[in-house]
């Protein structure tokens, strides 16, 4: 009998450990038993109120397995990924705590592992982080006292040594599944594959690629990956998403780096009569191609400004098949709660002026 993916009694709160798993989150249920996993990333608010990362979080609801709480992507600033992941799991979404190295050191790093972990946040994906420069505020103090491989291996020893990098003792470790980054659309194309095998070894479990354009490079990766039988030691979910327009397509492709689209992409999205349909459309296609691909465990959306797209794109590509994921029904109390937290936000804008 399947293990259900929420908790008969109250669906907001954690469910059962499993046997071999290393969390008692759902998008590790979904992905041991074999489904096509689906994330998606939530684009965090300029905000205070929380009613903010609510109506976010509910565009996803039933069409992801778990959201993505980007840690100042791009070196900017907006609500952090932990108070996102806590806001989240009071409403019992399955997020996915990004950490970047870039802004805390390990002392800060490890408090905020056991932190989430203790609000209920089951996955982790660990980064280094875009560099300060690369933001709206160049004049930061980057930190970097860790970088992707060693935030990996130190939460993989808080979690299963149960002690921090200090030697120091855990009482209860926190039980997450551990994630990464992966491009395999940057050059050098053949390291690519080991540094992949590096991160497994480091301590990842599930891997969200950059963005896909190029399905045939992508073929060729996951040849040398399944290769080295890297697949079965980690699972391989693989970024996509619409681009809005041929402009901003080419502008993706010259200021952000990793990120590879082939001139027929941008070329098909400028001869369209509606190129956001188009971005859409080119989206489902690749999404189709990718879950065909062997040693692929499923899709990561990046849908920046479109999200409203994402359940559409999830729907039409229909790799969800006969699945669906979890979904939160409405209570009462999400009402009173979402009432007072927009009267705390008048409240707090009227003080202000």
């Amino acid at each position: 009998m399947t293990e259900p993916d929420e908790n008969p009694n109250d669906p907001s709160e954690q469910l059962s450990q499993l046997p071999g798993h290393s969390s008692r989150g759902r998008l590790e249920r979904v992905l041991r038993r074999g489904d096509f996993a689906i994330t998606a990333e939530l684009n965090p608010p300029d905000s205070a109120n929380p009613v903010a990362v609510y109506e976010r979080g509910a565009v996803f609801d039933g069409w992801v397995d778990a959201m993505n709480a980007t840690d100042g992507s791009g070196a900017n600033c907006h609500m952090s990924s932990v108070s996102i992941c806590a806001l989240l799991t009071r409403f019992g979404y399955a997020p996915v705590l990004q950490i970047s190295c870039r802004d805390r050191n390990r002392i800060a790093i490890q408090g905020d592992v056991l932190g989430a972990a203790a609000m209920g946040v089951n996955n982790i994906l660990c980064l280094t982080g875009d560099g300060v420069q690369a933001g709206d505020q160049p004049g930061a103090k980057p930190v970097f006292d860790l970088d992707c491989m060693s935030l990996l291996e130190t939460i993989r020893i808080m979690r299963d040594e149960k002690r921090f990098l200090s030697g120091r003792k855990i009482d209860d470790p926190p039980q997450v599944f551990l994630g990464a980054a992966i491009n395999p659309f940057a050059p050098p194309y053949d390291f690519r594959p080991l540094r992949l095998k590096k991160k497994i070894e480091a301590g990842a479990q599930f891997v969200q690629s950059q963005y896909c354009y190029d399905v045939p490079m992508l073929n060729e990766y996951m040849k040398r990956v399944t290769d080295l039988g890297l697949h079965e030691r980690c699972f391989i979910l693989i970024g996509v998403g619409p681009l809005a327009s041929a402009r901003t397509a080419r502008w993706i492709r010259t200021h952000v780096p990793g990120v590879h689209i082939p001139d027929a992409i941008i070329e098909r999205l400028h001869g369209a009569a509606d190129q956001k349909t188009e971005g859409k459309r080119i989206c489902i296609e690749i999404i189709q191609q990718v879950r065909e691909i062997a040693g692929v465990s499923g899709i990561h959306v990046m849908a920046y400004r479109q999200e409203e797209y994402v359940s559409e794109i999830v729907h039409e590509s229909g790799v969800l098949a006969d699945r669906k994921p979890w979904r939160r029904e409405p209570d009462i109390g999400d009402d009173v709660a979402l009432e007072a937290a927009e009267k705390k936000a008048e409240i707090r804008a009227a003080v202000q002026t």
